[in-house]
């Protein structure tokens, strides 16, 4: 890996997958090495506050392991059984032009994943936010819907406001509007 990175220009400060010894991050640009997770941890500790970016190389790749490094800010994933020179040397541009490099594989799991989990927009309401949307929609106020729905007012107030958080609006008619506009009621 050393002798590809240097003849594509890179200058390489060290070598060690494990980061043990410890690196010296002082003027380094990027810094890869193998997720695991205590590496992963050890990297990102090093890294935190800093201009260097990280890149993991990966054996197994698992969805909880390109999870656990998208969370860490990890600029590029690198799967052994797919890289390269020439995946690499791309790889580590992008990262030193501030974009982030991953298989497009790995990009469908983890976007899969983001959408099937998110908590934001109307997709993402649950079931008594829905039911608060509608009555919303017919007109009742805090009242009328906590009498409807066997909730305390207080219920009803943290409901609307989780609602309209996550649809990112500032009023009832504001989340009324896009939650119809999006088919949710």
């Amino acid at each position: 890996m050393a002798a590809c990175l240097q003849s594509a220009d890179f200058v390489v400060r060290g070598e060690s997958a494990t980061l043990a010894p410890v690196p010296v991050l002082t003027g380094l640009d990027i810094l890869v090495f193998e997720y695991a997770g205590p590496t992963l941890r050890r990297a990102v500790r090093l890294a935190d506050g800093g201009p260097t970016r990280l890149v993991a190389t990966v054996r197994d790749v698992s969805e909880q392991a390109v999870r656990e490094i998208v969370d860490a800010g990890v600029g590029a994933v690198l799967p052994h059984t797919t890289l390269t020179p020439e995946t690499l040397v791309a790889s580590l541009r992008a990262v030193v032009a501030g974009t982030v490099a991953m298989p497009a594989d790995m990009l469908n799991r983890l976007l899969l994943h983001v959408t099937q989990t998110s908590h934001f927009g109307p997709t993402g309401l649950n079931p008594r936010e829905r039911s608060v949307l509608r009555l919303l929609a017919d007109g009742l106020d805090t009242r009328g819907i906590a009498e409807d729905l066997c909730f305390s007012e207080r219920t009803v107030k943290n409901v609307v406001h989780d609602v309209l958080t996550k649809l990112n609006c500032r009023t009832r008619a504001q989340a009324v509007a896009v939650a119809t506009r999006e088919g949710v009621i």
